[in-house]
């Protein structure tokens, strides 16, 4: 069940980071799904095809919309909300999806992908409150670079689910519970 994603301007399109964390929402995804910075929509729709509720959220207005768009696409529906990372997020959910931008600035000038100095100024946010909105026995699903040392992530006790090198890095989806 592959999601049918529809390029918009000015919003990320998925590419291998976006497939590979996608793999791993097809099979550990469950129950009610936030799709953290949804982007395209593509981690939601992936979700909702594997019969998820799908809350889809991001800052930007035009990824929500682009996100709105290729949902009806694919035929699914789910909530849509404009945030700041949790700060409009209320309610718990089972699953956590979360794509950040991961490359340190100044190797990418695309918003989707300018982690800040070191590549982890989300992924700290992130990982500061996402426990918050997990239910219990609940699991968030991140992506991360080795540009973002996600061995930090490791050795503190999260999962690698999936790992992939691509050209100049090395990516993997992370369990968190």
């Amino acid at each position: 069940m592959d999601a049918k994603i529809k390029d918009a301007d000015g919003v990320y399109y998925p590419r291998e980071d976006s497939y590979l964390l996608a793999e791993a929402v097809s099979e550990h995804a469950r129950g009610e799904v936030l799709d953290l910075g949804t982007g395209s929509g593509i981690q939601g729709i992936t979700a909702a095809l594997n019969g998820c509720s799908v809350t889809f959220s991001d800052i930007d207005g035009r990824s929500l919309e682009a996100a709105r768009s290729n949902a009806k696409g694919n035929n699914v529906g789910g909530g849509f909300i404009l945030s700041d990372m949790f700060s409009g997020i209320d309610g718990r959910f089972d699953t956590i999806i979360f794509n950040p931008p991961y490359l340190p600035s100044g190797q990418k000038r695309e918003l989707a992908l300018d982690g800040g100095k070191a590549g982890r100024e989300l992924i700290e946010i992130f990982l500061t409150d996402y426990k918050r909105h997990l239910k219990p026995g609940g699991v968030a699903l991140l992506l991360e670079s080795s540009f973002s040392s996600y061995e930090k992530e490791v050795a503190a006790g999260a999962r690698a689910l999936a790992r992939a090198h691509y050209f100049f890095e090395d990516l993997v989806v992370l369990e968190l519970r």
